[in-house]
């Protein structure tokens, strides 16, 4: 069986985004596949998925809602579970099969390579697979001394990818951003729906906007100026993917 697991904290993303996950994942997967949801309140969650509390970590409260918290993904044991797991961050949007996120490289830390950093071997977190029990020590020195590792590292991917030199990127197709890979370059972006790769598979949301604005066409920006240019046209292919 292969196992995708997520993470749900505080009120940003609701239990309507880890159940649209859960969707989105089992219709995306041929495989018996478990579904894990590491979350604080399971309130609204749905009955199917797997429910476990937030694993334990030594986290300064300035940076313990943020990304940040995967690392506390990284401990063993860890609440039960073993073996490749493959994380999804909440407002992604599936929409290519996922068996092969687990026959790629098996039993490596394979992650996204970041989009906005293509010439440095720094992946983004938003999707990865990782095995129970390896590389420990991301978790350990972290939870030893938050200060030291926060104090060298500006987020928690960079982090990781310092710490595992033989990681491995996704096939640049499968993972997409919404905003960095999709969106049409100004004015194009005023008039011109972002396209659908026929062979992307995951589509992340980094920032904004999050799926359920971008379906609508609204780009939430308060910046005057940056309204100006911030646009997104209503993007139909999220509402048939993202439920």
């Amino acid at each position: 069986m292969q196992t995708v697991i997520c993470i749900k904290w505080g009120t940003r993303y609701g239990s309507d985004y880890v159940n649209r996950l859960y969707s989105m994942v089992k219709r995306n997967t041929k495989n018996e596949t478990r579904f894990v949801c590491f979350t604080d309140d399971a309130t609204g969650v749905e009955k199917s998925v797997e429910i476990k509390p937030l694993p334990e970590i030594n986290i300064p409260e300035h940076v313990a809602w943020t990304p940040w918290r995967k690392l506390s993904l990284w401990q063993d044991p860890l609440e039960g579970l073993s073996g490749d797991l493959l994380f999804l961050d909440l407002d992604l949007v599936v929409t290519g099969n996922l068996d092969d996120f687990f026959s790629y490289e098996p039993g490596r830390y394979a992650v996204i390579h970041n989009w906005t950093q293509p010439n440095l071997q720094i992946g983004n977190t938003s999707c990865f697979r990782f095995t129970v029990g390896k590389h420990t020590h991301i978790f350990d020195q972290f939870n030893t001394d938050p200060q030291k590792v926060l104090s060298d590292f500006r987020i928690e991917q960079q982090y990781i990818s310092d710490q595992i030199p033989d990681q491995v990127f996704w096939p640049k197709d499968w993972c997409l951003s919404f905003k960095h890979n999709l969106m049409p370059r100004w004015p194009l972006n005023f008039f011109q729906e972002p396209p659908l790769p026929d062979d992307a598979r995951i589509i992340a949301f980094t920032g904004k906007p999050d799926p359920e604005d971008a379906v609508i066409g609204k780009w939430p920006e308060k910046n005057f100026i940056k309204k100006s240019y911030k646009h997104v046209r209503p993007t139909k292919w999220i509402a048939e993917h993202w439920r």
